[in-house]
């Protein structure tokens, strides 16, 4: 998604920092692409103090590694990918909301 969206920043895991700022230009202005990994939270008032809800509600893009550490924060209309291993070679994409 961020090369589509045209960041020029490498990009990786944000298992470390928990959240990633990525930069893209649409329509004249600049907007953000959040990474957000939850891993290694363990719960949701720890992702909340660490600012992940504030960034949910930002209107960006927010990606999220581990979204089941935080099930509650996620607001209306949030989108889930989840990529299943069902084979070797294979990879299937299931997309769902709320």
């Amino acid at each position: 998604m961020c090369m589509q969206k045209g960041v020029k920043d490498a990009v990786s895991s944000p298992t470390f920092s928990l959240i990633n700022e990525y930069y893209y230009e649409e329509s004249g202005q600049t907007r953000k692409i959040y990474h957000i990994d939850l891993y290694r939270l363990k719960d949701e008032e720890e992702a909340i103090r660490a600012g992940v809800e504030d960034c949910f509600y930002s209107d960006h893009i927010c990606l999220v590694e581990w979204p089941e550490k935080a099930p509650g924060l996620f607001p209306p209309g949030t989108l889930h990918f989840h990529i299943d291993l069902p084979g070797n070679e294979t990879r299937r994409l299931v997309i769902s909301g709320n």
